[in-house]
């Protein structure tokens, strides 16, 4: 049955059939043709994998996110760090992703990193003199630490799939966020310094003061957040509440950019993004159950365990098998077919739950930047109005860069244990 469905999931991802409905097709078959399950059984189990209050906070980061980029907030992010970064030769770039860690520990999505500060950032880089193609790889790139900074939604998934402390897994992000992030600073500033590019990205720039008294509400979004999960005051669903309420506080009444009008296509746009990642999760978790009644996880992880002789080999493999996976399907249904099943196998071994879950987010989060299918690479290109092919060159340096970093979060521990460490054990 595993064979046939793995088999029918892949053809149907080479079809371009969209993931959930590959997935859910694959599991329908599987019922069908080789269980005497009733196919109400699929209802039941689609129910019970979205029944859980962590997924909560999906749809409200995603609404909070888009409520932040009509709200001005990310425009004054911006600007903020612009006035940090922006006054050297490739500060501009440095400002692009400087802004983008900063909006991460917001979002908790790449896909809206991207086009909020996209949209700003990319014609900024263009105007400034910076090959478009460079401009668009760049933001896709540094837009994939929404993912990884604190909220991230993958996170979110990973622990309710896994069953691992969601607060461990958020404070674990902020180290290989920001290795991620300085490593593409530094390598922006030496780019723009062998290229001649960038000699005039201070113009325009406010001094800090100025800057940081227009975005103080923007910089305090995180504070609440975060400091609310940390303190022990809120969970991280509660807590995506709070962020909604507060990105529409801030945008109708401080800023006063939100009108009333905005809200219904705000909401719309929200609804549309937070359906189709929770179909992805309810057709893969269906696919997950049938795979566990056959015993595939407890197989595939005695299999790995006694396969790789020791935890660094074992690691080494599954970067390598999930940065292929990350190629070609989609985080959220990687992390909820795969997860249970490579975390599993890792525990035998000896490796921390939380190290491991933060290793396959950053792993996955390649893949959305990673032809044919990475979801970032659309995204910037949309908002650049290019074609991927021209993105191709600079993005080969960035991914070389990430993944470099991945292999120092892999087998230097340290980068992401050391603050659960230190706040939760």
């Amino acid at each position: 049955m595993t064979s046939v469905m793995v088999t029918v999931m892949l053809v149907l991802f080479a079809a371009s059939v969209p993931v959930a409905i590959a997935i859910g097709v694959a599991s329908i078959i599987g019922i069908e043709w080789f269980t005497r399950f009733p196919l109400i059984i699929a209802a039941q189990q689609i129910y019970v994998a979205l029944d859980k209050f962590p997924l909560a906070a999906i749809p409200f980061f995603i609404l909070a996110g888009n409520l932040m980029d009509v709200g001005g907030i990310s425009r004054r992010l911006v600007e903020f760090a612009k006035s940090i970064v922006g006054g050297v030769q490739g500060g501009l770039p440095a400002t692009c992703i400087v802004t983008c860690m900063i909006f991460a520990a917001i979002s908790g999505s790449s896909v809206a990193t991207t086009f909020a500060i996209g949209t700003i950032m990319i014609p900024a880089l263009v105007r400034h003199g910076y090959p478009v193609g460079f401009a668009a790889a760049l933001q896709a790139t540094a837009a994939e630490l929404g993912v990884i900074i604190p909220p991230s939604i993958p996170m979110i998934l990973y622990g309710v799939t896994t069953q691992t402390s969601i607060p461990e897994l958020f404070i674990a992000g902020f180290g290989p966020g920001f290795l991620i992030g300085g490593a593409l600073i530094a390598t922006v500033l030496v780019w723009c310094r062998i290229r001649g590019w960038g000699k005039r990205d201070g113009e325009g720039r406010l001094p800090l003061l100025a800057a940081t008294r227009q975005a103080g509400f923007a910089l305090l979004m995180p504070v609440v957040v975060l400091g609310g999960i940390y303190g022990g005051v809120t969970t991280p669903t509660e807590a995506s509440v709070i962020a909604v309420a507060y990105a529409i506080l801030v945008g109708m009444v401080f800023h006063r950019e939100i009108r009333p009008q905005d809200l219904y296509p705000i909401f719309r746009k929200s609804v549309i993004s937070s359906a189709v990642i929770m179909f992805i999760i309810a057709c893969a978790a269906l696919f997950s159950y049938l795979l566990n009644r056959q015993g595939v996880p407890d197989a595939a992880a005695e299999w790995l365990a006694t396969t790789f002789d020791g935890p660094a080999m074992y690691l080494l493999a599954v970067n390598l098998f999930l940065f292929v996976v990350g190629m070609f399907v989609e985080t959220s249904a990687s992390i909820i077919v795969l997860g249970p099943i490579l975390a599993e196998a890792a525990q035998r071994l000896g490796i921390d739950g939380v190290h491991f879950g933060t290793i396959m987010v950053v792993n996955l989060a390649l893949g959305m930047i990673t032809p044919p299918f990475g979801v970032n690479l659309f995204a910037a290109a949309q908002v650049a109005g290019i074609g991927i092919d021209r993105m191709m060159r600079p993005l080969l340096v960035f991914i070389a860069v990430v993944f470099a970093c991945l292999m120092i979060i892999t087998y230097v521990p340290a980068f992401t244990l050391a603050l659960p460490n230190l706040v939760f054990r």
